[in-house]
């Protein structure tokens, strides 16, 4: 029989949805508010008042940022350089990272050291764009990939995870005759999936956003990153409403001296967030599958 629930009961049940509601209204505000704007025509932007609902709906202010010819090629190359560099730096950070747990690695202390001091202190730019250029990194794609390859922030958070799993997991496996890197991606990684599901989202994020790499060492058209390209067209309409000088870009002036700033930036941010929306629920699995892994019996 089913238990009949009190009144008291039912109030904090209620009390509990509504304020989950009214706390998911205000998650999704700013980007419906984007989303408004984005579609909203640009003068009408500049007078104020767009909530969530476009005053006067338009689709210009996409016309203008896919008018850039470059744009395709921009973002299948920020495409693929998220996949490729999500996949290397966390294949690399993992497998740091359990050597770091191992508790019979003599030099595990010095390096968690190193990690943490560099987490701290940082050689400048200057010097960080030297190295790149004696590396002969410039104008390739890999310089998106190299340097930022090991994350130490990430390295200490998946080190800190295996530390906690239990050691009757790795003894197992290597009573039966596992090596290092079969303990790692048959045993350790499967029940992990929380942690490098989060550190994957993380990496992920951070390429797809990143664009002062491709202001920095390349120069090459061929190589220029979705940010870069939106980032261009954004000074772009700042120069047209200022009266500077024009950005380098591929838009027509005469196109965006009709739009604004606002507008862009609004669009952009629509543009660049709808791949992560997609690429989260992927996630979100993951995390769930990796919590309701069953424990090991002792």
């Amino acid at each position: 029989m089913y238990k009949t629930r009190s009144a008291g009961d039912m109030l904090f049940v209620t009390l509990n949805y509504g304020l989950l509601l009214l706390l998911g209204l205000f998650t999704l505000y700013p980007f419906m508010n984007l989303l408004a704007i984005s579609l909203n025509d640009s003068i009408d932007t500049v007078r104020g008042g767009i909530h969530i609902w476009p005053r006067i709906w338009t689709a210009t202010n996409y016309e203008i940022v896919f008018s850039n010819p470059q744009l395709l090629s921009a973002t299948l190359l920020s495409l693929l350089r998220t996949v490729v560099g999500t996949l290397l730096s966390v294949t690399v950070t993992t497998m740091l990272a359990y050597t770091l747990s191992r508790r019979d690695y003599m030099l595990r202390r010095a390096i968690n050291y190193v990690l943490v001091i560099s987490m701290y202190v940082s050689g400048g730019l200057i010097p960080f764009y030297l190295l790149v250029k004696q590396l002969h990194l410039m104008n390739s794609f890999w310089v998106y990939i190299l340097p930022g390859l090991i994350g130490a922030f990430n390295v200490l958070i998946i080190r800190s995870y295996f530390e906690q799993l239990p050691e009757g997991f790795s003894e197992a496996a290597r009573i039966d005759g596992a090596s290092d890197v079969q303990i790692l991606f048959r045993v350790l990684v499967p029940v992990s999936m929380p942690v490098i599901a989060t550190v994957t989202l993380f990496v992920s994020v951070g390429h797809w956003n990143s664009w002062f790499d491709n202001y920095l060492y390349n120069t090459s058209p061929s190589l220029s990153l979705l940010q870069y390209e939106l980032m261009k067209i954004l000074l772009q309409s700042v120069s047209q409403l200022t009266g500077g000088a024009s950005a380098t870009g591929h838009v027509d002036t005469q196109t965006l001296a009709s739009t604004s700033p606002e507008s862009i930036r609004a669009t952009m941010t629509v543009i660049v967030t709808i791949p992560i929306l997609f690429v989260y629920p992927f996630l979100q699995k993951y995390f769930i599958k990796g919590m309701t892994i069953g424990a090991m019996k002792e």
